[in-house]
């Protein structure tokens, strides 16, 4: 079954972070999705730039509108995602509590949705 592990940061932790705290933080994160992918648990896996560079786009009555910035004013906000086949939940878990991010912020474990084969 495949799982979304959705990493949620606070606005601004990383950032308040030392270089040498944040490099270590990457190193870890690169590391643990090396031993994912080798596990046979890895699908795919993201970071993503802050808030402050994403645009929302809506459409409504057939117009398209796009805005500057987050959606919702939040304390919190998703850093990335690590898309992940696991046996079952316990499984999923249990790769989400090896992600480093989660000693910063918090895992978001989310099942994908089965469209029943329909693409």
């Amino acid at each position: 079954m495949k799982y979304l592990c959705l990493v949620w940061c606070e606005e601004g932790q990383f950032e308040a972070l030392s270089q040498e705290e944040r490099d270590q933080i990457d190193r870890d994160s690169l590391s643990y999705d090396q031993q994912l992918a080798g596990s046979g648990h890895m699908i795919a896996a993201e970071a993503l730039q802050a808030p402050a560079n994403s645009v929302v786009v809506r459409v409504r009555h057939s117009e398209v509108s796009v805005t500057d910035g987050p959606f919702a004013e939040a304390k919190e906000h998703i850093g990335g995602f690590i898309l992940i086949e696991a046996r079952d939940l316990n499984d999923a878990i249990r790769v989400a509590a090896g992600i480093p991010l989660a000693k910063l912020g918090s895992i978001e474990v989310r099942p994908i949705y089965d469209f029943g084969g329909q693409a």
